[in-house]
């Protein structure tokens, strides 16, 4: 059967009833099936539903489900899938939800029993414990899962020390295409002898690969077909070669285990339960990367063949492409710190020893023997710290290059070819000879330690000539690659993408044992099909009809960067950074991190977005309901726009949206409530205290927020006695000798709610020596923004710029204390503006000279102007809480210098994402839960275990009422701690 066949109507008296019995959650909606059928590679096929299964016996219901009603299972995990293998028209089976526990650890013999969904980072934060770690070391290593990883038998960086996934797989739990249970481990010939006499499926899987490889003609045909052993990087099919040369039917030491040929098998064979890994020790601690520049790809291969002599650990090859995308690239720029000149090409190169002379004589070796062979013009070294930062730099690749506009993009098709290390000057030679042919630039990112090449030819796959331009070019490299006896897949896998030119790469003899060998395994099918055997054409099923148009959206925000707002969806690849969790640490995605849903992340928003806006047939897709959910779980903490290496800013996509659905459907009170708060404030603030005391009313209070869709646990913020800004009128600005004049943006949070706060910040100011004003302006249009009303936000906009442009300089510049607020001066405000626009440049003069306090207090400490003696001496702990779009669109660096600036003063930064309360999201009636849950990630359990006397900081009025909500505790702005720590008088 293969998935042309499968019956994709399923019947919803079937689905009602499986659902009564299958334990898990299973979804058959068009929502869930569409974003999960997002993948890095071009395919996109939608699903017939989603299961995500909580136990094993859930994953038998499932197989027994898939046989009855002629359907395809795909497991799914994340993060290394780069060729297809998870997309289709089966069952998205996703156990990263459910299957994610570390069982059992043996420190004796290096080994951890695990469930397929652990993720890489995670294992090895569990494992270090024990002075341990796995070895193969991907770049997606934050959020891929150990299942995926076997399924690809994937590889990473320092695959000349570590080998790959296979060479760590000691043993397989996993359930056979009948729902039995199997366990596949060593065993010698007795044994091989035993399970060949078992009489079923297990048996005949044993029987099949017993016929096979005795066979003296598909020994042959194996050993003459596969490519060079040598070659480390080798995942094209099924490891039959491995299965070979062992002991049952080579005589080598070799024991036999089935593990080594599911590693690899991308799902197709059977569904993986429990893996058994082998760990190795942490590697020495002593460590340097070379980064040595070039000024040709071609001279950092061949620098490459030399540095291979002295036995690195890794060499990663990066070419201008990334590097020149890297420098606007918010997350990345503080990463190029070690780069120098212009290099068409970085080779890193790390080497690992017990100590630092053997480290620096190697290097010096090495230095000398480049500049001999006039290869290279600079090799800076980087030591400690420094070097996570050189590894984010290479990883970022494969998301950064979405970046480039327009519809052209760096595809990965040919981005997985391995020869040998020694060949790779010459096979590059001959590349670049095909890609001249057709007139096409392309993208060098590679593992060339190991002879592998992530080559991305740049292609426009929204035009028929692209997608046949993408076959021809597929065709003649797995021709180049065979000429060179290399791997057309050395780690990412055939998939749906390369399947088609297995029977090129490894002979149609070997092809047909494939076949035989799925159908021992899987005779319905059900497991993963079409990929490896009976894989379609590979530009078939692609995500873009061969001359579809990109619809054409008018927008109030400029999305000319992106050309378009269907665009800056598109520029998602799938890569999956918005799965990192809690543990692996970052803002992105909030809601996915608590729920641990796909339909929660960025890419599936971005992906829902993309699929609703390319559909032909949809009259307006502002006006979509499902799209409208899918957003809903979005907190806007932006983290996106810096976390995501493509920069895809579903808040700022959100928001535009949100707009037009209003426009057609209607604004919902409680949305035009929330975004006109500073409006009601200043109405009840004319009595704050007769406000207050209906708003502290518990029956008062708790009726209210019914009556909105506020969740009535929460407390209103209260009004201040005075407005900052009424205070600043009646006692005016303070002159005398004074550094520097500043200017005081008086946001609608502290104006109302925090005025303590804005009084203790003009009398800190002033006490440094600068005189504050207040100057004439409205309110920022957060509130605004935040509800999708971004028209109106756009009008405050253009009143602020009005009001401010003459007055903000260099030397006289906007100071915030509600980061939310102020940063909308550095983010949103020049969003709105094109090059055309009458305010494009004065918004951008703003933004420029436009800080949060901390930040121009940071900057006067560093410069001198503010002395250490002007603050106690007396000792304090501090636990700073950074405000998510601090994070995202400036930093929290300066808040923890200003307030470690007092001689004893300590700052410990939460390692926490976002609060969850994200503004009037946490207020919000169904989003309650999500948000304290959000808190209680990393947050909550850190401030309540904060000693009594430690001081809890956090920049956002939103996160100190949530932390008050979630802990008890009182949290305080910076600027409150630097008044009280400031010596008065």
């Amino acid at each position: 059967m293969s998935a042309n066949d499968v019956n994709i109507q399923l019947k919803l008296e079937k689905v009602e009833d499986f659902k009564k019995i299958f334990e898990g959650e299973f979804y058959p909606d068009y929502t869930h099936r569409t974003i999960y059928a997002v993948d890095a590679s071009p395919y996109q096929e939608k699903p017939v539903a989603v299961a995500i299964p909580k136990n094993n016996e859930d994953i038998k219901k499932l197989i027994r489900f898939a046989h009855d009603n002629h359907v395809s299972l795909i497991p799914r995990a994340a993060g290394t899938s780069l060729a297809g293998q998870v997309v289709g028209k089966g069952i998205v089976v996703d156990i990263s939800k459910n299957f994610s526990k570390i069982i059992e650890v043996n420190k004796e013999e290096h080994w951890v029993r695990i469930q397929p969904g652990v993720v890489l980072d995670e294992l090895n934060m569990f494992v270090e414990n024990y002075g341990l770690f796995f070895g193969p070391e991907t770049s997606t290593s934050n959020r891929c899962m150990m299942g995926g990883m076997l399924g690809n038998n994937s590889c990473g960086s320092h695959l000349p020390i570590y080998g790959s996934t296979r060479d760590h797989t000691l043993e397989v739990k996993a359930l056979l295409s009948d729902g039995s249970e199997v366990v596949f481990e060593d065993i010698d010939k007795a044994g091989f002898d035993e399970k060949c006499g078992l009489e079923n499926l297990e048996g005949s899987i044993y029987r099949n690969i017993k016929e096979m490889l005795e066979n003296a003609d598909n020994q042959t045909q194996i050993r003459k077909e596969f490519p060079d052993p040598d070659i480390l990087r080798r995942n094209n099919g099924y490891a039959i070669d491995i299965l070979l040369e062992t002991e049952i039917f080579s005589g080598s030491e070799q024991r036999f285990n089935f593990a080594k040929l599911i590693a690899g098998s991308e799902g197709t064979l059977a569904f993986i339960t429990e893996i058994k890994l082998n760990l190795v020790p942490v590697p020495p601690k002593e460590k340097v990367v070379m980064a040595a520049h070039f000024s040709s790809i071609k001279d950092s291969l061949k620098a490459n063949v030399l540095a291979m002599e002295f036995k690195p650990g890794a060499v990663e090859l990066i070419d201008k492409t990334i590097l020149d995308i890297t420098k606007d690239n918010a997350s990345q720029k503080k990463n190029r710190f070690f780069i120098e000149g212009d290099p068409a090409a970085l080779l890193v190169i790390e080497f690992a020893r017990d100590t630092k002379e053997e480290i620096q004589e190697i290097v010096t070796k090495l230095e000398l023997k480049l500049k001999n062979a006039g290869l290279g013009f600079n090799f800076p070294l980087i030591y400690g710290d420094d070097i996570d930062k050189v590894w984010s730099l290479r990883k970022a690749g494969l998301g950064v290059l979405s970046n480039i506009p327009g519809d052209a993009k760096p595809i990965g098709f040919i981005e997985d070819t391995a020869v040998k290390v020694a060949d790779l000057p010459n096979y590059i030679e001959e590349f670049e000879l095909i890609l001249k042919e057709h007139g096409l630039d392309c993208v060098y990112y590679a593992h060339a330690g190991s002879g592998e090449l992530h080559l991305r030819p740049v292609l426009n796959l929204k035009k028929a000539e692209g997608v046949e331009l993408y076959h021809t070019v597929a065709l003649k490299m797995a021709k180049l690659v065979k000429k060179y006896n290399g791997c057309l897949s050395g780690e990412h896998g055939d998939g749906r993408l390369r399947g088609e030119f297995i029977p090129l790469m490894l002979g149609e003899h070997n092809y047909q044992l494939f076949k035989n060998l799925k159908n021992a395994w899987d005779p319905k099918h059900i497991f993963n099909p079409e990929k490896i055997t009976e894989t379609p054409k590979m530009n078939s099923s692609l995500r873009y009809k061969p001359g579809q148009k990109t619809r054409e959206v008018k927008t109030i925000f400029d999305f000319s960067k992106t050309l378009g707002y269907v665009r800056a969806a598109e520029n998602c690849n799938g890569s999956g950074d918005c799965r990192k969790t809690h543990i692996i640490g970052g803002t992105l995605c909030p809601s996915y991190q608590a729920t641990r849903d796909e339909k929660n992340t960025t890419r599936a928003r971005a992906n829902m977005l993309r699929d609703i806006f390319s559909k032909p047939e949809e009259q307006n897709p502002f006006e979509n309901d499902d799209l409208y959910k899918i957003l809903d779980l979005c907190l806007s903490c932006k983290a996106c726009k810096s976390e995501c290496p493509s920069g895809v800013d579903i808040t700022k996509l959100k928001a535009e949206f949100l707009q037009h659905y209003y426009d057609i459907k209607g604004v919902p009170l409680r949305s035009n409530l929330v975004a006109n708060i500073s409006k009601i404030n200043m109405l009840l603030s004319i009595m704050p205290s007769i406000s207050n005391f209906f708003l502290s009313n518990k029956w008062f209070s708790s009726m209210s927020m019914k009556m909105i869709g506020f969740e009535p646990k929460r407390q209103m913020p209260l009004l201040s006695k005075t407005t900052l800004k009424k205070y600043y009128k009646k006692r005016g600005a303070k002159n005398g000798d004074t550094k520097k004049t500043v200017y005081l943006f008086a946001d609608e949070f502290t104006n109302y709610n925090d005025t303590d706060v804005g009084i203790k910040a003009i009398l800190l100011l002033e006490q440094l020596g600068y005189k504050v004003i207040i100057p004439k302006h409205v309110d920022s249009g957060r509130t605004y923004l935040s509800k999708g009303l971004v028209r109106k936000a756009k009008q405050i906009a253009g009143k602020n710029i009005g009001l401010l442009k003459d007055y903000i300089t260099d030397e006289t510049p906007l100071l915030g204390i509600e980061p939310s607020t102020i940063l909308t001066f550095r983010d949103e405000y020049q969003d709105f503006y094109s090059e055309n626009e009458a305010n494009y440049k004065d918004s951008r003069k703003i933004a420029k000279n436009a800080f949060l306090i901390d930040e121009f207090l940071a900057n006067e400490m560093k410069a001198g102007n503010i002395s250490k003696e002007l603050f106690t001496d007396k000792q304090k702990e501090i636990k700073l809480h950074g405000h998510c779009q601090q994070k995202a669109v400036a930093s929290t660096d300066a808040t923890k210098f200003v307030l470690s600036y007092p001689k004893n003063y300590t700052v410990d930064e939460i390692p926490s994402g976002c609060c969850g309360m994200a503004g009037s999201f946490g207020y919000e009636k169904e989003h309650y839960d999500v948000s304290m849950k959000v808190g209680e990630l990393v947050l909550f359990p850190a401030v309540r275990s904060a000693e009594k006397e430690t001081m809890i900081a956090a920049p956002g009025t939103s996160c100190r009422h949530q932390i008050k909500d979630g802990t008890g505790r009182d949290a305080v702005h910076p600027v409150e701690i630097l008044w009280d720590a400031l010596l008065k008088g």
